[in-house]
């Protein structure tokens, strides 16, 4: 027992390295890791190329599709704007990268959008770019996976009626191989993300020969009916199929929002993967559009583009199968990238109050696995919902991506023009020219696919940004009432009797319910009998509590034991058998638990649990009498 004689005040530390035993939990996801191995959880560029660029490789497998179906409603003529069109997306891609390759820069913490509009366009604008993110990751996983299983259905017709479990199931498997962690998740990721990386250079390399060479053919027995003139050319029908032909830059954003996930040097990792990232997609859009166009592919509801060109280049061979098992694959790993950055994002907002703080916590594996949780429990069920249809999903897709890079490309906008920092002008003009082309994106989507389906993310996010300033009001309304002064400790702890018990008050953090619990304590049992006892699994939250126990001066002693793999019980019932504690193997232990008791019942959702799981497993123990300590809150 260290005592701290410069400030009268005694606060012991303890480090508690038992590992958690194996559960049902542990065989499906692995052993817990202890805090200190979170460094070594991060990835480095060739992984975290897999981890993010599945979502940006999979639009390349159903963005060129999505711009020509639009286009061959003006027949043959039609689909002769598509090379214009890719030229213009690949610019627009150019200059997303630029951007958010300044955003990298700026802010190396991640965050992404969040971050940003958070920073330098004020709360609203904030919530805005999360809630837009976090449905658009939503939608990702069920657009991935259902686009996954319709390839695989496609060359296994008798699974069809079986397609909405198998895509559920696939979005299950993936949760459960994130939540075994970051690195992990991402080297099993890598294979098949290179795989498909390997099998579409090598189908362009040999198609872009078979051209040169004169040995090029075309697609045979295309959709004749699909190709006649069916319609006049509209600037309406070009942005529409611009607006379809968008969907091959999602995934753009991811590395700006995941930063935190490499290995140090974090932030030259991620500019280095954002570029490759870049590249890479910049020639698997570009280079799978223009094979259509030569390769005279026109949209075909029973075989997909990128089917049609590696029958023409590969035959119906082994080839064939190879680029369509690799494009499945792709398509259902492009999930990946959401189980990465949604979490993430969510436990930013919840630092900030804008979500249960639940989603703030890392799970056994270092990953925040609640976070994981939620998403693969909301994309399961929108699959179910539109029964794994692809086509009524991509309505509601891109246009919350790209109303993050909006207000991304704004926030940054605003910084430079606040800070002025050297070539200040230079990248202004990117971000603000990257704002404008992605505000007039968001804008055309909206409106070419507001009544296919988009009118639900107009009406989802108002309702996400609602909940958000709502759970923030509650927890700062929460943080008010249970603040606590000198003066009030003082006050409250001036008057107790003196008695003698065995007595220990787990303590998460100082404030008014600790201290009523601290109060009744000392009423019951004399200050010598008395341990407060606080479970370290966040240095910097335990340094705050023994900073405000030195501060306030109590008469009892504060035990800080260290739990490198945050188990909040096992270390509090290791005390109570050790020598460390002055209990005999008769005597009781009176453990007073401190609990602020909200008004409504759904505010119990935006608070841990974590008191229910303790007082279950105390109760098991015959020496421990449990006593809750309540504190009212307001309405």
């Amino acid at each position: 027992m260290n005592l701290d004689e410069d400030s009268g005040t005694t606060v012991v530390h303890h480090f508690d390295n038992t590992r958690p035993g194996r559960s049902w939990r542990s065989i499906l996801i692995g052993l817990p890791l202890a805090t200190a191995d979170a460094a070594h959880q991060r990835i480095g560029k060739a992984v975290g190329l897999a981890v993010f660029a599945s979502d940006a490789l999979s639009s390349t497998a159903y963005g060129p599709q999505e711009m020509m179906v639009a286009l061959v409603a003006a027949g043959a003529v039609g689909l002769n704007l598509a090379p214009t069109l890719v030229l213009g997306i690949i610019g627009l891609l150019v200059i997303l990268t630029l951007s958010y390759e300044q955003t990298i820069h700026a802010y190396p913490g991640g965050g992404g959008a969040y971050i940003v509009a958070r920073d330098n366009l004020g709360e609203l604008p904030a919530q805005t770019a999360g809630a837009a993110l976090l449905t658009d990751y939503i939608l990702t996983v069920s657009v991935s996976t259902s686009s996954g299983v319709a390839q695989i259905v496609s060359a296994w017709p008798f699974l069809y009626e079986y397609r909405v479990w198998i895509a559920v199931a696939c979005v299950l498997l993936i949760m459960i191989i994130n939540l075994r962690g970051v690195k992990e998740s991402g080297l099993t990721f890598a294979i098949p993300t290179y795989f498909f990386l390997i099998m579409m250079v090598l189908t362009l390399l040999v198609a872009f020969f078979r051209y040169a060479t004169g040995t090029l053919g075309v697609v045979v027995n295309p959709p004749t009916d699909m190709l006649r003139e069916t319609g006049p050319i509209t600037i309406f029908l070009i942005l529409k199929a611009f607006a379809n032909g968008t969907t091959a830059l999602t995934g753009v954003e991811a590395v700006s929002n995941g930063i935190p996930n490499f290995k140090q040097p974090a932030q030259a990792r991620a500019k280095k993967v954002l570029a490759l990232l870049a590249v890479v997609a910049l020639i698997m859009f570009g280079g799978t559009a223009y094979l259509a166009t030569i390769y005279h592919a026109v949209p075909n509801p029973d075989e997909t583009i990128i089917a049609q060109i590696a029958s023409q280049v590969f035959g119906d061979g082994i080839m064939f199968y190879m680029v369509q098992i690799s494009t499945a694959l792709i398509l259902i790993l492009a999930a990946n990238t959401a189980y990465t950055d949604f979490p993430l994002l969510l436990s930013i907002l919840a630092k900030d109050g804008f979500a249960p703080r639940q989603f703030n916590r890392r799970g056994n594996r270092l990953s925040f696995s609640n976070g994981i949780e939620l998403l693969a429990l909301l994309a399961g069920i929108l699959v179910i919902l539109f029964e794994g249809e692809t086509h009524l999903l991509l309505p509601l897709y891109a246009v919350g991506v790209f109303a993050a890079f909006t207000l991304s490309q704004s926030g940054m906008l605003v910084r430079w023009f606040r800070l002025k920092t050297p070539g200040w002008r230079h990248k202004a003009f990117i971000n603000g020219f990257g704002a404008f082309m992605t505000l007039v994106t968001v804008v055309v989507i909206g409106a070419t696919k507001f009544l296919h389906g988009a009118w639900i993310i107009f009406v989802a996010v108002p309702i996400l940004i609602y909940l958000m300033l709502k759970i923030k009001r509650h927890y700062e309304k929460v943080a008010e009432q249970l603040t606590l002064s000198v003066d009030e400790v003082e006050i409250e702890c001036s008057n107790y009797v003196v008695s003698h018990k065995h007595v220990i008050v787990p303590i998460d953090t100082l404030n008014k319910a600790s201290l009523r619990a601290l109060h009744y304590a000392m009423e019951i049992s004399d200050a010598q009998s008395v341990i407060a006892f606080h479970i370290s699994v966040d240095e910097e939250r335990s340094e705050k509590v023994r900073q405000k126990w030195e501060q306030f001066c109590f008469d009892v002693p504060l035990v800080i034991k260290q739990s490198p793999y945050r188990d909040i019980v096992g270390p509090l019932l290791r005390f109570i058998e050790s020598e460390e504690h002055a209990s005999g193997p008769n005597d009781t232990i009176t453990i007073i638990m401190p609990q602020f008791v909200v008004s409504e019942w759904w505010q119990n959702l935006l608070h841990n649990q974590t008191a229910f799981f303790i007082r279950y497993r105390l109760l098991q123990d015959p020496r421990i009498a449990l006593v809750s300590v309540p504190y009212v809150l307001a309405s």
